[in-house]
């Protein structure tokens, strides 16, 4: 039973590790949460009993925290879902959602489908992507024929937070995000 429980716990460091966020150079990580310190408080006891011991609170404290939803765990696939589902709303000061490992913001473009699109007073389209996202056409530009369900679409930022999208082969438009 310990050994299973020094397993989890090594499997929970190994999980928060992964997913702890990755801030720009000039920033400052911040501190993990209590329950995750308290974990890594246990390797400075050097008796290998005491050490053991400390993990099993600990992990067990961790493990209550998670089923009470006071500490919740995502990977960096949910998190690239969720920066995904989020473009186009302005979340940079949430350290998971700001930058990557790389330097470089999260999503830089969405390549989608049109779920539907309806025409909303004169030169004025509103759109749902596969995604879930509405956007709003945000110019008055004509377009030669009006979004169909099924058709690409690319969504990329512009200058001064605003985004083009480019609908199958019909004129780049200016649009917002609305929900």
């Amino acid at each position: 039973m310990r050994r299973e429980s020094l397993a989890r716990a090594i499997g929970l460091f190994a999980v928060v590790v992964w997913v702890s966020p990755a801030l720009a150079k000039d920033r400052k990580a911040p501190p993990p949460p209590a329950q995750v310190q308290q974990i890594f408080d246990c390797r400075a006891i050097s008796d290998d009993a005491g050490r053991l011991a400390c993990f099993d609170a600990q992990v067990a404290s961790f493990e209550d925290a998670v089923g009470k939803q006071d500490v919740r765990i995502f990977d960096r696939a949910a998190a690239d879902k969720a920066r995904r589902s989020l473009f186009g709303f302005t979340l940079r000061d949430l350290p998971f959602f700001g930058d990557d490992d790389d330097g470089k913001e999260g999503v830089q473009r969405i390549e989608s489908t049109i779920k539907w699109a309806r025409r909303e007073g004169y030169n004025q389209v509103r759109f749902e992507i596969e995604e879930g996202a509405v956007w709003v056409q945000a110019d008055q530009t004509d377009l030669p024929r009006d979004p169909r369900p099924g058709d690409k679409i690319v969504i990329y930022p512009g200058a001064i937070s605003s985004y083009w999208a480019e609908i199958g082969s019909l004129k780049r438009i200016r649009v917002r995000r609305e929900r």
